[in-house]
């Protein structure tokens, strides 16, 4: 059964593979269980209750991804998306949780629309097949920036920026454990070297005081989402207040679940002969259907997980590896405080180390072609520096039509691109 419905013979994989590559993603991303409801929960939300929708939201999604686009990408309520939802919107601009939700709510609508007509579709097939891979070179430089960010192997500096944590710290040894540890099993080849890393990285916690075992019944039930499921706030509906903040959130959700997609695909070798990835409008869906269905739980929008590229390293290509994630996030709603022990430095290293398989699609890269080089460059070193695959794929799209049309290779250009130039400009000057 799970031949017919996942193709694994034809994608080159086996069932071993894919619930192990499952498992990876999860392990990489499943933070998100306790850091979404502490950000959101910042706004008045119930805390517990943003548990549950955050679960249930991801598992919705990713089932979607799994069972209709057949693909190995997890989803969850994005990171940043949230903040903004919290920080901005309802701290900073004073708006309730409810009004927020009520975006995101619109939001999830509107890409409803948008996927069926293909327009979505559209502009992921428009950009440039070099572009592409410099994206998914970019996320591999990003995601890495995360995991030594998130570990404190890289702290904030006021004088640079960001410098050097400590190295004698109980977290920063549990990270360079876990690479090490890591790195020798990926050069022995052994199958689920990621996966080990993490678990080995966890154990070695425990005695450091870095992973903390839980406390009381490991065994316990979800708790309710009473308390924040269809609060919508449809009374500034028609207000300048919520075109702005619907705007944000349809511009950074539309760029980041773009920016994973194409990224992560051309690092599986996914992408087709003419650089598009394969059932984008499913995979399109996914993220507006969690959208949707999460905002109706309780939780802010919900996108592709560029951790997904942990389980496609692990040798995940099918729809099995996703539905491997939903039902981890499932095990996750009973088993809450077993899956929230892991620490953030057991799953740096795996984090940092995809990365490094990330960057391989340079080599596919025309760096020959400044006007090819040049925004392919601006893509991948503006990720990391702007903390947004979003920005970086802005500057590298309006770079490229820029330096096309001024060194007189306009035609190189697609219709779809000068709409977005155009569109990526406004936004810049508005």
């Amino acid at each position: 059964m799970l031949e017919k419905l996942f193709k694994l013979t034809q994608n080159k994989t086996s069932v071993k593979s894919e619930v192990v590559a499952g498992i990876t993603t999860f392990m990489t991303m499943a933070y998100i269980l306790a850091v979404n409801p502490t950000i959101l929960s910042e706004t008045g939300m119930d805390k517990n209750a943003l548990f549950t929708a955050t679960a249930v939201a991801s598992i919705i999604a990713t089932l979607v991804m799994a069972l209709y686009a057949n693909l190995p990408f997890a989803l969850a309520p994005g990171m940043g998306l949230n903040a903004f939802f919290a920080f901005t919107v309802c701290l900073g601009m004073g708006f309730s949780w409810q009004f927020a939700l009520t975006a995101v709510f619109i939001e999830g609508i509107i890409f409803l629309v948008l996927t069926a007509f293909n327009i979505r579709e559209l502009i992921v097939n428009a950009i440039p097949i070099n572009l592409k891979h410099a994206v998914s070179a970019g996320i591999g430089l990003f995601i890495a920036f995360i995991g030594m960010q998130g570990s404190g192997l890289i702290v904030n500096n006021d004088a640079t920026l960001v410098g050097l944590g400590d190295m004698s710290s109980p977290t920063v040894l549990v990270t360079l454990f876990g690479l090490l540890l890591t790195g020798v099993l990926l050069a022995l080849r052994v199958k689920g070297a990621l996966l080990i890393g993490i678990f080995a990285s966890t154990i070695l916690g425990i005695p450091l005081g870095v992973t903390h075992l839980p406390e009381g019944h490991i065994l316990s039930l979800p708790p309710s989402i009473a308390p924040i499921a269809f609060k919508f706030d449809f009374s500034q509906l028609f207000s300048l207040n919520m075109v702005i903040i619907l705007f944000t959130f349809l511009f950074v959700d539309m760029f980041d679940t773009v920016g994973t997609l194409v990224g992560v695909s051309s690092k599986a070798n996914m992408l087709d002969a003419e650089g598009r990835v394969p059932r984008v409008k499913q995979a399109l869906f996914a993220d507006a259907i969690g959208t949707t269905f999460g905002a109706m739980l309780g939780t802010s929008t919900v996108t592709t997980y560029v951790e997904s590229a942990s389980g496609v390293a692990e040798g995940g290509r099918t729809g099995l590896t996703s539905l491997t994630v939903a039902g981890m996030f499932f095990l996750a709603l009973f088993l809450a405080p077993l899956f929230l022990m892991v620490p953030g430095a057991a799953t740096a290293p795996a984090l940092i180390l995809v990365g490094s398989f990330m960057m391989s699609p340079i080599l596919k890269i025309n760096f020959d072609d400044y006007t090819e080089s040049i925004p392919a460059f601006l893509t991948i070193i503006m990720m990391p520096l702007t903390y947004s695959i979003a920005e970086g794929i802005v500057f590298g799209m309006l770079s490229y039509v820029l330096l096309k049309v001024l060194s007189g290779k306009f035609k190189d250009v697609s219709v779809i691109m000068y709409v977005l130039g155009v569109l990526f400009v406004l936004k810049f000057l508005v």
